[in-house]
């Protein structure tokens, strides 16, 4: 079965951070992120833009109209996804407590939501 993880973060608390904090925080994600790959069960994983260049498509009157920004305003933003490959549940949650945002960042407010796929092309 094939998960996506939604790397969560709090763009409050991400800004209150120091710099010198952040660049600890992010050197440490490189190897982190490698350990996932060596599984052979990662089959995709990216960092997102900021939130400033995202772009929304929304059906009005049956042709998509264009907007600036995320869909939803809310505290937490995704700032990452990954898409993995595990056997069953428990497989996943280890994989994904792998990931940066499950083990690091809590003064960031960063999280990983993890959620089975049921159709998939890849």
């Amino acid at each position: 079965m094939k998960y996506l993880g939604l790397a969560y973060y709090n763009p409050e608390k991400f800004a209150a951070m120091a710099p010198a904090e952040v660049q600890a925080l992010v050197s440490q994600c490189p190897p982190l992120d490698e350990k996932m790959r060596a599984t052979g069960k990662m089959l995709v994983s990216a960092s997102l833009a900021e939130p400033k260049d995202w772009v929304t498509l929304r059906p009005r009157g049956g042709k998509p109209q264009i907007t600036d920004g995320p869909y939803t305003e809310a505290k937490e933003m995704v700032g990452g996804m990954f898409i993995i490959e595990a056997d069953n549940r428990d497989e996943a949650l280890r994989l994904a407590a792998m990931h940066p945002a499950a083990t690091l960042g809590e003064a960031g407010g960063w999280g990983v939501e993890l959620i089975p796929l049921d159709f998939f092309l890849g």
